[in-house]
């Protein structure tokens, strides 16, 4: 299959708007994350006192008020609202209005890893406890996954094409790629594109917590629970968020003098065809989607820069990315800074992408790489340089993100600074 971009045209990025754990603009989360800042702390959403797993990465003072009306915000679930809200920031940063006259033109890319995960469960113990009566008729277009798309399209009077990834933790960085696509071939001049998450509910920790998946040993300790690529790395920690990027066409952006942040250059979608939670421990499926973007956007290993990792602070993951990642860079994985967002924000899982995808536009913007926190005993197996603890000055001109999915979805994204 040849991945070539046989396009011309060239995609921009000209604003961002997110929601997270350290901050509810996208300055405040870049902020933070150079800062590390740690946005991991006891669940407030529901009394996890009988949980293995108490702590998590919450938005916290989020007002859905602030970007809807009441009456739009009831009849959404969280991660709608949190999809609302990041693209209303997304498009005032970019100073772009949707009009008659545009609004045809503006696709919506928005995912989620499992939609209103929350309002399932709750909604079957009212229907258990209080019969069928008791079910709105706006319950099942509440939760369903492509209403977050479909609320931003909606409210934002987005009428392009409006598409859902659902690809758990590579749901973010697919989004980009698809955005990118339809940019590409002709099928929209702007896109809105990203991924919320909000699944805070026990029903999700007793999963993920009985997989093995989450750290458990640090509920009174909770800003130190996530370590990536540390030895005493024992799983990730379960967050809520979302980020939203405005994409547009160069020849759209130049025409309404907007102002460009970096150039979206790249993607690559694969699968490990391995494990339905695992990765595949050599990486193969990773690399291949790192190889195969870079290609896409005519690039050799050697031009990247920075990579913002996957980087769960699971055994498995961080031993095969590192294999992944020094397969398709060679000897450069060497000479790659390489961090990981989730050390400070936890895991987003389909939303995950979306803090990576951020954390690479504003690498290029500001000269930073943000660190991975808790990094205190470097494992063996991940011997590459992860910046550890403390963020770095250092010319960003070409920065990759990665995110990689139950299931075995990988996604990569590989982001430029602008050049004319």
């Amino acid at each position: 299959m040849d991945h070539r971009n046989h396009s011309k045209i060239r995609v921009v990025v000209t604003g961002q708007g997110l929601l997270s754990p350290i901050g509810n603009t996208i300055e405040e989360y870049w902020q933070n994350l150079t800062g590390g800042v740690s946005g991991i702390d006891r669940i407030t959403q529901f009394d996890p006192s009988g949980m293995a797993v108490q702590i998590a990465g919450e938005v916290k003072g989020f007002e859905p008020g602030d970007y809807m009306d009441e009456k739009s915000a009831r009849r959404m679930s969280r991660f709608g609202q949190f999809a609302v809200a990041a693209a209303r920031m997304a498009l005032d940063d970019a100073r772009f209005t949707i009009t008659e006259d545009n609004a045809a033109s503006v696709a919506v890319v928005v995912g989620t890893g499992g939609g209103g995960i929350g309002d399932v469960a709750e909604g079957g113990v009212n229907l258990k406890e209080r019969g069928p009566r008791s079910i709105s008729p706006f319950f099942l277009p509440s939760f369903i996954a492509n209403m977050g798309a479909c609320q931003v399209s909606i409210q934002c009077g987005a009428r392009g094409p409006v598409l859902t990834n659902v690809a758990a933790c590579a749901t973010g960085i697919l989004s980009f790629g698809d955005a990118l696509r339809l940019l590409r071939a002709g099928e929209a001049d702007v896109a809105i594109c990203g991924s919320a998450e909000s699944a805070i509910h026990p029903l999700s920790f007793a999963s993920l917590n009985n997989m093995g998946a989450l750290c458990k040993t640090r509920n009174d300790d909770p800003t130190h629970a996530s370590r990536p690529f540390d030895k005493n790395r024992e799983g990730f920690v379960y967050s809520e968020g979302a980020g939203i990027m405005i994409l547009e066409t160069l020849e759209h952006a130049l025409a309404r003098d907007a102002r460009i942040i970096a150039e979206l250059v790249g993607a690559a979608a694969t699968g490990d065809a391995y494990h339905v939670s695992a990765p595949a421990p050599n990486g193969v499926g990773a690399s291949n989607a790192m190889s195969r973007a870079l290609i896409n956007a005519g690039l050799q290993p050697e031009d990247v820069d920075y990579v913002v990792a996957h980087g769960t602070g699971t055994q498995l993951n961080d031993v095969s990315e590192t294999a992944a990642i020094k397969t398709s860079f060679g000897e450069h994985a060497y000479k790659l800074m390489i961090s990981s967002p989730k050390s400070m924000v936890g895991h987003l899982l389909g939303a995950a992408g979306a803090m990576s995808g951020a954390a690479a536009v504003m690498s290029i913007r500001d000269g930073i790489v943000p660190p991975t926190t808790n990094l205190d005993t470097p494992d063996p197996e991940c011997d590459l340089d992860y910046v550890p603890n403390v963020k770095r000055a250092a010319h960003v001109r070409i920065a990759m993100a990665n995110g990689f999915g139950f299931g075995g979805q990988n996604g990569v994204a590989i982001f430029k600074a602008f050049e004319a």
